[in-house]
């Protein structure tokens, strides 16, 4: 059975790992705080040392850090640890060149990797729904593949390395969008005196509601999402940095950046 590695043990990621374990594959952890490796204590997960170590043991590994940095740090000592033949898949989201740099690393050492993003946060993770954005080789997909439906609901190949980064860049900046909609959608409503939380729930049941409003109409205040404000503000620049002044992009991030910003802002 494939032996499986798993690094980043965040919200999202602390639950992949799990439903793997739970699915019956041998799992070997490494985190860099113990802390992050105790809520595994009642399952089969092995811990390693170091990155390397994880990386000698295992044919398939999956990377949940935060970013470009963590990701280039991981693989530094990872992939020569990892035997020719593995696969290597980064479900953290970062610059598609990022996953196609580090691919040529790795086909160069006889490694697979596939850019594999993920949306669906920490409960699509532990319900096992989460939607898994994929770009690489077929091959190397159809090899990873048993361990992803551990923890996806749809699983999208969309080409070569960093397509996957593409569309999840593409998804979150329009995310980011639709919640700037909803929350200068009801606070048109409120100025014209109807109620916040029948409003929401009216536009959650009819032609106007989007998951954007969903998770919007939760927050007492934007300033309540500054931690996810936070990614979806990266996420949006790196589609900038892709595409530059292009219109398409240009009127998405004229309705998110403001929004973002709020998230951010200390209240008065």
């Amino acid at each position: 059975m494939t032996c499986v590695g798993f690094i980043g043990l965040g919200s999202q990621g602390g639950s992949m790992a799990r439903r793997i374990v739970e699915a019956g594959f041998p799992l070997t952890l490494w985190a860099r705080r113990a802390e992050s490796l105790s809520p595994y204590a009642d399952t089969a997960a092995a811990t390693a040392e170091s990155i390397a170590a994880l990386g000698a043991v295992c044919d398939h590994v999956g990377i949940c850090v935060v970013d470009d940095a963590g990701v280039r740090a991981v693989m530094d000592e990872l992939l020569p640890a990892m035997k020719p033949g593995s696969v290597i898949v980064i479900h953290s989201t970062i610059h598609p060149d990022s996953c196609k740099a580090l691919a040529a690393q790795a086909a160069a050492r006889g490694v697979a990797l596939l850019d594999a993003p993920v949306s669906g946060g920490g409960p699509g993770a532990a319900a096992g729904t989460l939607t898994v954005m994929v770009g690489g080789d077929a091959d190397a997909l159809a090899t990873a593949r048993p361990v992803l439906e551990t923890f996806a609901g749809l699983i999208v190949h969309l080409g070569d390395v960093g397509a996957g980064q593409t569309a999840k860049l593409v998804n979150n900046t329009l995310m980011a969008a639709n919640m700037a909609l909803a929350h200068h959608a009801l606070a048109s409503g409120e100025a014209l005196g109807i109620d916040r939380t029948a409003l929401a729930d009216l536009v959650k049941a009819s032609s106007g509601r989007s998951f954007g409003l969903e998770v919007y109409a939760r927050l007492p205040t934007p300033q309540a999402f500054g931690h996810g404000g936070k990614l979806l503000a990266k996420d949006v620049g790196l589609l900038g940095a892709l595409l530059g002044d292009d219109p398409a992009f240009a009127a998405l991030r004229d309705v998110a950046r403001p929004f973002l910003d709020l998230t951010t802002e200390t209240p008065s």
